[in-house]
Protein backbone atom coordinates (compact mmCIF):
# COMPACT_ATOMS: atom_id res chain seq x y z
CA UNK A 1 0.00 0.00 0.00
CA UNK A 2 3.16 2.10 -0.06
CA UNK A 3 3.10 2.81 -3.65
CA UNK A 4 -0.32 4.47 -3.75
CA UNK A 5 0.36 7.31 -1.84
CA UNK A 6 3.80 7.96 -3.76
CA UNK A 7 1.39 8.12 -7.26
CA UNK A 8 -0.95 10.53 -5.48
CA UNK A 9 2.41 13.16 -5.00
CA UNK A 10 3.92 12.76 -7.86
CA UNK A 11 0.56 13.56 -8.95
CA UNK A 12 0.01 16.79 -7.34
CA UNK A 13 2.99 17.77 -8.16
CA UNK A 14 2.64 17.57 -12.21
CA UNK A 15 -0.54 19.33 -11.69
CA UNK A 16 1.02 22.47 -9.71
CA UNK A 17 3.87 22.56 -12.24
CA UNK A 18 0.96 24.95 -14.80
CA UNK A 19 3.06 27.42 -16.76
CA UNK A 20 2.83 30.70 -16.06
CA UNK A 21 0.38 33.09 -18.68
CA UNK A 22 2.43 35.42 -20.98
CA UNK A 23 1.93 39.13 -20.17
CA UNK A 24 1.50 41.28 -23.06
CA UNK A 25 3.83 44.22 -23.62
CA UNK A 26 2.13 47.99 -22.85
CA UNK A 27 1.44 49.75 -25.97
CA UNK A 28 3.75 51.88 -25.88
CA UNK A 29 6.93 49.37 -25.89
CA UNK A 30 5.65 48.54 -29.04
CA UNK A 31 6.32 51.73 -30.76
CA UNK A 32 9.31 52.13 -32.73
CA UNK A 33 11.32 54.89 -31.60
CA UNK A 34 13.99 54.94 -34.02
CA UNK A 35 11.93 56.02 -37.01
CA UNK A 36 11.43 60.14 -36.61
CA UNK A 37 8.54 61.74 -38.23
CA UNK A 38 9.17 63.54 -41.48
CA UNK A 39 7.73 67.25 -41.63
CA UNK A 40 5.38 67.54 -44.71
CA UNK A 41 7.02 69.03 -47.12
CA UNK A 42 4.43 71.95 -47.51
CA UNK A 43 4.43 73.70 -44.42
CA UNK A 44 8.77 73.75 -45.24
CA UNK A 45 7.98 75.02 -48.57
CA UNK A 46 10.12 78.23 -48.69
CA UNK A 47 7.68 81.12 -49.29
CA UNK A 48 7.69 84.80 -49.98
CA UNK A 49 6.70 87.29 -47.27
CA UNK A 50 4.38 90.45 -48.42
CA UNK A 51 5.81 93.67 -48.20
CA UNK A 52 3.61 94.22 -44.75
CA UNK A 53 4.56 90.88 -43.30
CA UNK A 54 8.23 91.36 -44.40
CA UNK A 55 8.59 94.37 -41.92
CA UNK A 56 8.51 91.76 -39.15
CA UNK A 57 9.95 88.64 -40.55
CA UNK A 58 12.19 89.87 -43.65
CA UNK A 59 12.39 89.80 -46.74
CA UNK A 60 13.71 86.51 -47.59
CA UNK A 61 11.49 83.31 -48.73
CA UNK A 62 11.07 81.02 -45.00
CA UNK A 63 9.19 78.00 -44.22
CA UNK A 64 5.40 78.95 -42.93
CA UNK A 65 6.61 77.03 -39.68
CA UNK A 66 9.78 80.07 -39.49
CA UNK A 67 7.31 82.55 -40.35
CA UNK A 68 5.28 81.89 -37.43
CA UNK A 69 7.83 81.39 -35.35
CA UNK A 70 9.06 84.87 -35.94
CA UNK A 71 5.51 86.48 -35.59
CA UNK A 72 5.64 84.97 -32.11
CA UNK A 73 8.83 86.09 -31.49
CA UNK A 74 7.48 89.68 -32.04
CA UNK A 75 4.23 89.23 -30.22
CA UNK A 76 6.10 88.48 -27.10
CA UNK A 77 9.35 90.80 -27.84
CA UNK A 78 6.82 93.70 -27.47
CA UNK A 79 4.10 92.19 -25.58
CA UNK A 80 1.41 92.10 -27.43
CA UNK A 81 -0.50 88.91 -26.15
CA UNK A 82 -3.57 90.34 -24.33
CA UNK A 83 -2.96 90.27 -20.30
CA UNK A 84 -6.33 88.88 -19.96
CA UNK A 85 -7.36 86.82 -22.98
CA UNK A 86 -4.29 84.92 -23.79
CA UNK A 87 -5.73 83.55 -26.81
CA UNK A 88 -5.92 87.27 -28.03
CA UNK A 89 -3.48 89.08 -29.94
CA UNK A 90 -3.43 92.76 -30.11
CA UNK A 91 -2.27 94.10 -33.17
CA UNK A 92 0.66 97.28 -33.48
CA UNK A 93 0.43 99.31 -36.32
CA UNK A 94 2.84 96.85 -38.12
CA UNK A 95 0.52 93.50 -37.06
CA UNK A 96 -2.82 95.80 -38.06
CA UNK A 97 -1.61 95.77 -41.62
CA UNK A 98 -1.15 91.71 -41.72
CA UNK A 99 -4.39 91.18 -39.76
CA UNK A 100 -6.61 93.68 -42.43
CA UNK A 101 -7.21 96.16 -39.80
CA UNK A 102 -8.25 94.37 -36.69
CA UNK A 103 -6.83 95.80 -33.90
CA UNK A 104 -7.34 92.07 -31.92
CA UNK A 105 -6.57 88.79 -33.63
CA UNK A 106 -7.02 85.31 -31.88
CA UNK A 107 -4.37 83.34 -32.24
CA UNK A 108 -6.14 80.59 -34.42
CA UNK A 109 -7.14 83.24 -36.74
CA UNK A 110 -3.70 84.82 -36.94
CA UNK A 111 -2.15 81.93 -38.55
CA UNK A 112 -4.86 82.23 -41.73
CA UNK A 113 -4.44 85.86 -42.03
CA UNK A 114 -0.55 85.15 -41.95
CA UNK A 115 -0.77 82.71 -44.55
CA UNK A 116 -3.08 85.42 -47.17
CA UNK A 117 0.86 87.24 -46.82
CA UNK A 118 2.57 84.09 -48.34
CA UNK A 119 3.40 83.30 -51.79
Amino acid sequence: MAKKPAKKTAAKKTAAKKPAAKKKAPAAAKKKTATKRKPNAAFMKPMTPSDSLAVIVGAKPLPRTEVTKKVWAYIKKNNLQDAKERRNINADDALKAIFGGKKTVSMFEMTKLINKHLS
